[in-house]
């Protein structure tokens, strides 16, 4: 199964470093059968994206975390086979246990630096948006209007070179 697990860049030069990725909490998201089921209408190729997009407004709350972060959003697309369905938490939730060796890394989706104004915008106010604050909705929505560029795993360690 194709999981997302959100991440920051402190968390990708981390995963260069140690040649693993540990996801907080052991959370991803995928496309899950809640999620299909959520949908009305949705090829494979777009519940996949969507539980992307679910990974990256994730990576948000992880940057507001960080002392000093990097305001882009990371994920960090695996292929792994043991994952726990968590429809109780949210419709694209699963938990995978223990790190990913850097071997099964499928992709790295990183905001490019044009988000970077919005993306610290959002990571203020994602759990407003998430109440139902309009402004804060549409600082959010500002953030993620931005796509996320996608790198080969093996392009990541000169992608962070360059930043």
């Amino acid at each position: 199964m194709r999981v997302y697990l959100p991440a920051t860049v402190a968390m990708l030069r981390d995963l260069v470093e140690r040649g693993e990725f540990a996801p907080v909490g052991g959370t991803g998201f995928a496309l899950t059968p809640a999620l299909r089921e959520s949908y009305a209408t949705g090829d494979t190729e777009e519940l996949e994206y969507s539980a992307m997009l679910d990974a990256a407004r994730a990576s948000l709350r992880l940057l507001s975390n960080e002392d000093k972060p990097v305001p882009r959003r990371a994920v960090v697309s695996v292929d792994v086979e043991d994952v726990k369905l968590r429809p109780d938490l949210d419709f694209s939730v699963v938990k995978i246990a223990g790190p990913i060796p850097f071997k099964q890394i499928a992709a790295i989706h990183l905001d490019t630096s044009d988000a970077e104004d919005a993306v610290a915008e959002a990571v203020e106010v994602v759990d407003a948006a998430d109440l139902g604050d309009s402004d804060a909705e549409f600082a959010l929505g500002e953030a993620e209007d931005h796509e996320l560029a996608w790198y080969a795993a093996q392009e990541l360690p000169f992608v962070l070179e360059l930043m």
